[in-house]
C-alpha cells in the first residue's frame, strides 16, 4: 500500500512512476525522502551506545562443517557487483577487471562456483546484483559458463532512484543526458531488490533458506562450511562477517550494541563531533564491517512483510553534482542506504570475527597491484591463499601516476613485481616496472624527474632507491 504523499514528493512519485518502478522501490525512497527533508541525520551518540563484547571467532565456527554440510542445499551466494569503480578511472564494472592469472574478478567467482559444485556434488546458486551501468557486459561473462545456470537466475537489478537538488529538493533536471537524473540508492537496496525482483520469492520457492552476500571485489569471501553450520544451526537471522580494525581503519565505521542490546553498524557520519575520539578508539569499538553478510530468507520475508516492504535503514546523504565529470553542474544528493546496516533490523542479528584472509577487497590499484602479485596464489577451487604467514605487504603507489587503471596497468605492463618477501612497496614520481622485478624488505623507489624511469627487468630491490641520483 503506498504511503501517504505530500506536495514535496509528488514529483518524485510521478517520476518513478513514469519509469515503471515497482511500489515498493517507491515507498522505500519516499521514507528516506522524509527523513532528508525532516533534516534529520540520526546521529547516535556514544552514551547511547555499548562496545560489542564476547565475539565469536571463525575459528570457533570450524565445529560446525558437518551441519553446513547438510545445509548446503539450501544456500546461494549472491555477489554485489552494482560498482563502475569510477575512483580508479573505469566506466565499466570493476568487476571485468583483470584479478589474476589473465581472469576477471567473475571468472575466478564463476570458477570458485563450479569447483565448490563438483567437490560436493551440489548446485549453489551463484547470483550477481547489477546495476543498470553493469548488468549487459556482467551477464555476458556469466554466459561463458553455461554450467551457472539453473532454477535461480544468475542476476537481478539493483533499483534506480531519483537524484535530489540540495537547493530546493526537487528531482534534478539534466535535459543533458536524462541517465544522469538518476543514481542506484547503495547496496542497502538488496533487500528491497531481492524482493521486487521476484528473487526472494524465487529463493524460497525452491527451498533456499541461507544466503551468503558479499562484494564482488572481494575474492577472499566464499562460502564456508563452518560459518554455513553455525548460521543453519543456531537459527541466526542475519550474521555480519567483522574483522579487527587497526589504526588504518579509525575513521571507518564500527560495530556497537544499543543499550537494549541490538547490534548497530555506525558510520562517522553519525557520530556527534564531541564523540570522535571514541569513534576512533579502536580498543573500544573493536571490529568493523567486511561487508560479508548471511541472511535467512525466510526471516528476511518476515521482515518485509511485517514492515509493508520498507526496511527503515539509515540514510546515507552523499553530496555530488548531477553530472559527476562537470563541477559546474547542480548540487544534488544521492540517497544510499548500507548493506550491513540491517543488523540493527534483525533482533538476534549476530557477529562472527573473521581473519583478514576473508577480507581482501580491490578498492584501489594499490590493492590491485598486491592481489596480481605473488602475495597470493590461486589453491585448486579457485580461493585466494596468502602463500606466506608474513602480513600482506602494504602498497603506497604515487597517485598522480598509478591511480587511474589505463596509468596503473602502462607502468606494470610485463606484469606485478615480486612482493613475496616485501613489507612494503612505496612508488613515488612515474616509475615503469620491467619483467621478474623482485622486492625485498622495505622498498621506495622514488624518481624526482618529470620524465618517466624504468625498472629493470629482473632487478631485485631493496631499501632505499633514488632514480636521480648521480
Amino acid at each position: 500500500m503506498p504511503l501517504d504523499n505530500t506536495a514535496d514528493f509528488a514529483p518524485f512519485e510521478d517520476r518513478m512512476r513514469a519509469e515503471g518502478l515497482p511500489q515498493i522501490v517507491i515507498d522505500n525512497f519516499h521514507y528516506y525522502y522524509d527523513v532528508l527533508a525532516s533534516g534529520s541525520v540520526g546521529m547516535i551518540p556514544e552514551d547511547t551506545i555499548m562496545p560489542v563484547s564476547a565475539v565469536a571467532g571463525v575459528e570457533e565456527v570450524a565445529a560446525y562443517t558437518e551441519a553446513g554440510h547438510a545445509a548446503l542445499g539450501r544456500a546461494a551466494v549472491l555477489k554485489l557487483n552494482g560498482g563502475l569503480g569510477t575512483s580508479m578511472g573505469l566506466d565499466r564494472a570493476k568487476s571485468l577487471l583483470v584479478a589474476r592469472e589473465g581472469m576477471t574478478f567473475l571468472d575466478v567467482i564463476a570458477q570458485q562456483a563450479l569447483s565448490f559444485g563438483t567437490r560436493y556434488n551440489t548446485n549453489v546458486p551463484l547470483i550477481l546484483m547489477n546495476s543498470f551501468n553493469t548488468d549487459a557486459d556482467s551477464r555476458a561473462v556469466l554466459a561463458r559458463y553455461p554450467a551457472l545456470e539453473g532454477p535461480i537466475p544468475l542476476s537481478l537489478m539493483q533499483n534506480k532512484v531519483p537524484k535530489v537538488l540540495q537547493s530546493t529538493l526537487a528531482p534534478a533536471d539534466w535535459p543533458a543526458n536524462r541517465n544522469l537524473e538518476w543514481c542506484p540508492p547503495g547496496h542497502g537496496e538488496v533487500y528491497i531488490a531481492l524482493a521486487t525482483s521476484g528473487m526472494l520469492d524465487a529463493l524460497l520457492a525452491h527451498g533456499y533458506e541461507y544466503l551468503f552476500i558479499s562484494n564482488v571485489d572481494n575474492l577472499g569471501a566464499t562460502l564456508d562450511l563452518g560459518i554455513l553450520g553455525y548460521v543453519a544451526e543456531h537459527n541466526v537471522p542475519f550474521l555480519m562477517e567483522v574483522a579487527d580494525r587497526t589504526e588504518a581503519d579509525r575513521k571507518g565505521g564500527h560495530i556497537a550494541q544499543r543499550l537494549d542490546g541490538q547490534l548497530i553498524l555506525r558510520e562517522v557520519a553519525h557520530c556527534p563531533e564531541a564523540d570522535l575520539p571514541a569513534f576512533q578508539d579502536i580498543r573500544r569499538h573493536a571490529y568493523f564491517n567486511t561487508n560479508s553478510i548471511w541472511v535467512n530468507l525466510p526471516q528476511l520475508k518476515a521482515l518485509l512483510d511485517a514492515n509493508n516492504n520498507v526496511i527503515k535503514l539509515p540514510m546515507i546523504r552523499n553530496a555530488k553534482t548531477v553530472d559527476p565529470k562537470d563541477s559546474r553542474s547542480p548540487a544534488v544528493f544521492q540517497l544510499e542506504t548500507a548493506m550491513g546496516a540491517a543488523i540493527a533490523v534483525f533482533p538476534g542479528a549476530r557477529v562472527l570475527r573473521v581473519g583478514r584472509d576473508r577480507f581482501m577487497p580491490v578498492k584501489t590499484c594499490d590493492d590491485l597491484l598486491r592481489l596480481r602479485s605473488d602475495i597470493y596464489t590461486l589453491d585448486e577451487g579457485f580461493r585466494l591463499v596468502q602463500a606466506n604467514d608474513i602480513a600482506p605487504t602494504i602498497v603506497a603507489l604515487d597517485s598522480r601516476f598509478y591511480k587511474l587503471i589505463d596509468d596503473f596497468e602502462a607502468r606494470f605492463a610485463a606484469g606485478a613485481p615480486s612482493l613475496r618477501g616485501c613489507e612494503r612497496l612505496t612508488v613515488q614520481g612515474d616509475v615503469a616496472f620491467g619483467a621478474g622485478v623482485v622486492c625485498q624488505g622495505a622498498v621506495r623507489v622514488h624518481n624526482r624527474a618529470e620524465t618517466q624511469a624504468h625498472i629493470p627487468g629482473g632487478a631485485t630491490l631493496s631499501g632505499e632507491h633514488d632514480l636521480n641520483a648521480s
